[in-house]
């Protein structure tokens, strides 16, 4: 039997190859998951916000998961190495120095709460799709306990209206997690929702680069804290103020999963003139701001903050439309990084159950 796949190449539209299942020259699994819900959006801001809840492909320890769609074939892979910019595009980034004014890069920052409430009331809770891939991506949120019933406490960063939150706490029942969001809507959202439940969640508004997170969540209490597509969102000079606040309710040897919009991701590409705010940080057209990672960058951010790396590398994906004959390369960061000086604590199992 023969599967024929879609091998993606940074400097190529699209190669076929095919692998004999069973072949002992090769060592591959292959899966094959259908998925026939991936969104289509003309808009361009809606792309560059919705772009990062589609899951395709993924190339990772010699396993091959293809996930193909009515119009989409897509393809992930992991890398050290950064993506390498066409000739073309160089020169759009190259000639793009003009940013925007001082005036208006203060009034973002003034008004970028209200501009999340914003976008939250126009979207409500159907923008993005909700993350199932989040415990398959990051191993820590099932292996990191230290006894088989221990209650694993999390804090989800910048939780917006639950898409990371309710696959969590459908899919491990002994878990706790405290969730927050710039947005005071997006909270509300969250608690209207019919599976936020009191006594497994605490979702609560804040603003991580200024509002203290010992107000509601207990100091060195956390075993995971998630940001997924949240850093990017503020500004570069405030970044290390929310890793410096997160670090204050994690436990000793307690993990960073950090996943986001990575340095030359197509969306980045995407920005027109007058969009610039700073190096590798532009705004959209809803008001709303994104920073595109290198993995220099996070590393030195994370490091500064008093964290020790474990994981640092980019994530490729290049989203092919037969139809129309385009490649759309994807580029996000995903890194892991721990609190340091663990210490070892005896699990009793009875405690789990307080």
């Amino acid at each position: 039997m023969v599967i024929y796949f879609a091998a993606i190449h940074s400097q190529r539209l699209l190669q076929l190859q095919s692998f004999h299942l069973g072949s002992l020259e090769l060592n591959w699994n292959i899966e094959i998951t259908m998925n026939y819900d991936v969104a289509a959006n003309d808009s361009c801001t809606s792309q560059m916000h919705a772009a990062e809840g589609v899951n395709s492909c993924h190339l990772r320890n010699n396993k091959v998961t293809v996930i193909s769609s009515k119009s989409d074939i897509s393809s992930h892979a992991a890398g050290n190495r950064g993506r390498i910019l066409t000739p073309a595009e160089a020169e759009k980034l190259e000639k793009d120095q003009i940013l925007v004014s001082d005036y208006k890069q203060q009034k973002l920052e003034r008004e970028a709460q209200k501009n999340w409430d914003l976008f939250y009331k126009r979207n409500s809770t159907n923008f993005f799709k909700d993350r199932h891939w989040t415990t398959r991506e990051f191993e820590e949120l099932k292996a990191c306990r230290e006894c088989e019933h221990q209650k694993l406490i999390i804090l989800e960063a910048g939780c917006g209206v639950g898409n990371s939150l309710f696959p969590l706490l459908e899919c491990d029942l002994n878990i706790f997690v405290y969730a927050c969001d710039f947005s005071p809507r997006a909270i509300e959202f969250v608690k209207q929702n019919y599976l936020h439940d009191t006594e497994r969640c605490k979702a609560f508004q804040c603003d991580l680069t200024k509002d203290d997170l010992l107000e509601n969540v207990p100091a060195e209490s956390v075993d995971v804290a998630m940001l997924i597509f949240v850093l990017s969102a503020i500004h570069p000079e405030k970044m290390q103020l929310a890793l410096e606040n997160i670090y204050k309710i994690l436990k000793p040897g307690g993990c960073i999963l950090f996943r986001d919009y990575g340095l030359y991701d197509h969306a980045m590409l995407r920005f027109k003139s007058g969009h610039k705010l700073g190096p590798n940080f532009y705004v959209r057209q809803d008001g709303t701001r994104s920073f595109y990672f290198s993995d220099e960058y996070v590393a030195q951010l994370l490091t500064s903050a008093g964290y020790e790396i474990l994981v640092n590398e980019y994530i490729f994906r290049e989203t092919i439309n037969k139809k129309e004959g385009l490649c759309v390369p994807r580029v996000f960061l995903q890194c892991k990084f721990k609190k340091s000086n663990r210490k070892l604590n005896t699990c009793n199992p009875s405690d789990s159950n307080s």
